[in-house]
């Protein structure tokens, strides 16, 4: 079974990448299973449901979000027929939408976790207690779990992936945006990164306009927030994992750019 995640998609420029890159890297990595982070698919914050369709259109199995999943208040009007939309499992049990999903993929039962941490973010229920939960669940059904865990921290990240190690097959961290060169199988089994890193706007900050970032950083007054043109990246993971154990054998980081140009 292989997979493949792309990280955090943001804006226009995001999505056009999913749309130019998914089908040649299905095709390059022969993938099974695409998992798409889209929380920040509409203008930088949250996403629509014509996004939602497009991003499954140029190929996802399925789209996990993050702390950004209430900023676009379309949102309310389609989450709960979305069955291919996750957000954070550990928001209040009174939160519209679903925390996980099981994809038939070709006779194969794959689960897919999306969490967010709570350091430096909302205090909201406890992910990792939240993990427990579902895991037990989904074990019940398959050994294929995949993990988005939406975190600012990076020893949250960390502790996430060594708690759930040898218990789901992949932790891939997302949210921070800047894909990281951790990426392993830890000792018993699981493929883990502490960020897949973002797919738009290469030369922004986080894929937002630099000026206003830079303005805010300087003179602490509000500014608005705009994703930024430009250059272009898309960033994300394959992992292959074994269907019988549900243990990762290998993860490779994927970087196009600019200075890392794609390759069939």
């Amino acid at each position: 079974m292989r997979i493949l995640f792309i990280g955090d998609v943001v804006g226009s420029p995001g999505r056009e990448m999913v749309k130019t890159y998914l089908p040649k890297l299905q095709a390059k990595y022969r993938t099974h299973i695409t998992i798409v982070n889209g929380e920040n698919a509409a203008a930088g914050k949250g996403i629509t449901a014509k996004i939602y369709r497009s991003l499954l259109e140029a190929g996802a199995n399925a789209i996990t979000l993050g702390n950004h999943t209430w900023d676009n208040k379309e949102i309310f009007e389609f989450i709960d027929d979305a069955k291919y939309l996750v957000r954070p499992a550990n928001f209040p049990e009174e939160t519209p939408g679903q925390g996980y999903i099981i994809l038939n993929i070709n006779g194969i039962e794959v689960g897919i976790i999306n969490l967010q941490g709570r350091t430096f973010l909302p205090p909201i229920d406890c992910p990792f207690k939240k993990a427990d939960l579902l895991i037990n669940e989904i074990q019940k059904r398959t050994n294929i779990i995949f993990v988005d865990f939406h975190a600012e921290a990076t020893s949250e990240k960390q502790a996430m992936g060594w708690y759930l190690d040898g218990r789901v097959s992949a932790v891939v961290g997302t949210h921070t945006h800047v894909q990281t060169a951790d990426d392993r199988i830890l000792p018993n089994g699981t493929a883990y990164i502490t960020d897949a890193g973002m797919t738009g706007p290469y030369d922004g900050i986080l894929g937002i306009e630099k000026d206003a970032v830079l303005k805010r950083f300087l003179t602490n007054l509000p500014v608005r927030f705009e994703v930024t043109s430009g250059r272009v990246q898309l960033c994300g993971v394959v992992i292959d994992v074994d269907p019988k154990t549900g243990r990762s054998l290998k993860i490779e980081r994927i970087l196009i750019n600019e200075d890392h140009p794609f390759f069939e």
